[in-house]
């Protein structure tokens, strides 16, 4: 193997070249966590890998509550399966919040301040209610908890950590909060042990191959919860070394499945790329710098057999979805289908017609 197959079998586990999978959940559930930062372009992250998705299929999963927008593992935002979050949050949930108590102290929100705002959040959100931000922020406001200087996110962060809050429904295309309790089911505890197995299966089995630094990154655990996990599973790992690091991943690849000319529309902060320590098998130095800003914002990119070619720029209108690429090197033309092709697929699941604006070279 080498860096170039690496891409390659990536784009097969990570369900990018094809999947099984017929639903959200389904989908969201292989991959362990997506991260959810942009919200509008973290639905297409699901619908990139879900041949037939629409935005209203994604929409329905999420107001059903099948799929969750939460914070766990580094943290930030991240999509997961109902089923999956309680065990994951218990598990990612004490590391982080460890690491923010002195950001906690910076900003004043004290262990009575805390417990105050979490109340009058549960209050506000009580009896099936799904509010937005800003309405919550004047409810606090209201309470006499000041939220400026970004701690309303700390303490909205805070409450999603402790299980209280967890996404609610879409509203006007704007993400709500709702209490966990009314959304995802209580469900049996499972040991911490087991909780490290699972996570660490998911994540070698949906972005292998990949390295323990790799896992590490993606999962916010500890080195010593690290080596344990790959430890307990790996019965059914498989493994090569290339350039004196070790990738890992189950079951055994099969090239046939790749073929040739393969183009994605990736969104930004997609998994394919920002899941890695190290992102050098699909971006290169020259491109890497393009397609990830300097204060660490992954752009929307253009993805050819696992390598980043470009970037791309989407313009929502009424009926219309204009589609930008901007090429980093000539872009094949042998792939100018293939392109034509996820351009069509990514209107599809807008429900819009596309058009495409080419740049001036």
């Amino acid at each position: 193997m080498n860096q170039t197959d690496i891409a390659q079998l990536r784009l097969q586990n990570q369900q990018l070249a094809a999947t099984k999978f017929t639903t959200e959940k389904e989908l969201v559930s292989w991959m362990g966590a997506m991260q959810a930062q942009d919200y509008a372009m973290a639905k297409w992250a699901i619908g990139v890998r879900l041949p037939g998705s629409t935005i209203d299929s994604v929409e329905r999963a999420i107001c059903s509550g099948e799929i969750i927008r939460t914070h766990l593992l580094r943290p930030t935002w991240h999509w997961v399966a109902a089923d999956d979050l309680r065990w994951m949050l218990a598990l990612t949930a004490p590391r982080i919040l460890s690491a923010m108590k002195s950001r906690h102290r910076e900003l004043e929100l004290s262990p009575p301040v805390v417990a105050k705002s979490i109340g009058v959040i549960e209050k506000a959100l009580a009896g099936g209610r799904h509010l937005t931000r800003e309405v919550l922020i004047d409810e606090l406001e209201k309470s006499g908890i000041a939220t400026g200087g970004n701690r309303a996110s700390h303490l909205f962060l805070l409450a999603e950590l402790e299980g209280i809050i967890c996404s609610g429904a879409s509203e006007a295309n704007n993400y709500t909060f709702a209490l966990l309790s009314e959304r995802v089911p209580e469900s049996e505890k499972i040991p911490r042990d087991e909780a490290v197995a699972r996570i660490t299966r998911k994540y070698f089995t949906s972005h292998g191959p990949a390295t323990t630094e790799d896992f590490a990154w993606w999962s916010g655990l500890a080195a010593t919860d690290v080596r344990k996990g790959v430890e307990m599973i790996r019965p059914a790992l498989i493994s090569e070394t290339i350039n004196g690091k070790t990738y890992w991943m189950t079951g055994h690849p099969d090239f046939s499945l790749l073929p040739n000319n393969r183009v994605y529309l990736l969104p930004a902060f997609d998994e394919f790329i920002i899941s890695y320590k190290d992102r050098s098998s699909a971006l290169d130095h020259h491109t890497h710098v393009k397609a990830v800003s300097s204060n660490g914002i992954f752009r929307p990119v253009i993805l050819l057999n696992g390598q980043v070619a470009g970037r791309w720029k989407r313009t929502l209108k009424r009926e219309t979805l204009i589609i930008e690429p901007d090429f980093f090197e000539n872009f094949p033309s042998s792939a100018l289908e293939a392109l034509n092709t996820a351009i069509l697929k990514t209107g599809h699941f807008w429900k819009k017609k596309t058009e495409i604006v080419l740049p001036d070279r």
